[in-house]
């Protein structure tokens, strides 16, 4: 699976997720400050790896910053993208199967390395739910996706 990972920090958890990911055969393309000269602020480089999967050139993201909120905040706004911010294997594993979640995001803080282990262990071992219910709510989050776009068309700035 190639999967787009980013964070706005090289922490010691950034750098045990690559290698967990490598370690599980994942195929890694880096974003941010796992990159060298790439942007590393979190908005960025959350884009970046949310980008990746809504073209479908990675099947998933991780994307990190030092709560996980901003990271996730930025790569939901990439239409066809359902992040999570996930800090421990029962969220990963809900968020894989009920939400169908293509994004997983972490804290750079909250995250020690066998938490990390036990929340993508969790996460790649979920399957999303073909549960009528949940896959209707999926569905809404998809036309979410449409209904802002139609909506409210991206501007350009005139500066």
């Amino acid at each position: 699976m190639r999967i787009s990972v980013s964070s706005d920090m090289d922490e010691p958890v950034a750098r045990a997720l690559l290698g967990e990911l490598r370690d599980r055969g994942h195929d890694v393309v880096t974003h941010g400050a796992l990159r060298p000269g790439d942007d590393p602020q979190w908005a960025a480089c959350s884009e970046a790896a949310a980008r990746e999967v809504a073209a479908g050139s990675a099947d998933q993201a991780v994307v990190c910053c030092w709560t996980g909120t901003g990271a996730s905040i930025a790569a939901n706004k990439v239409p066809g993208v359902r992040a999570a911010l996930c800090t421990d294997a029962y969220t990963a594993d809900g968020a894989r199967r009920w939400n169908d979640a293509n994004v997983l995001a972490l804290s750079l803080r909250l995250t020690s390395e066998p938490l990390l282990k036990e929340i993508l262990e969790a996460w790649f071992a979920a399957e999303a739910s073909t549960d009528t219910e949940d896959r209707a709510n999926v569905a809404r989050v998809e036309r979410l996706d449409n209904d802002r776009n139609s909506l409210f068309p991206r501007r350009t700035s005139s500066a």
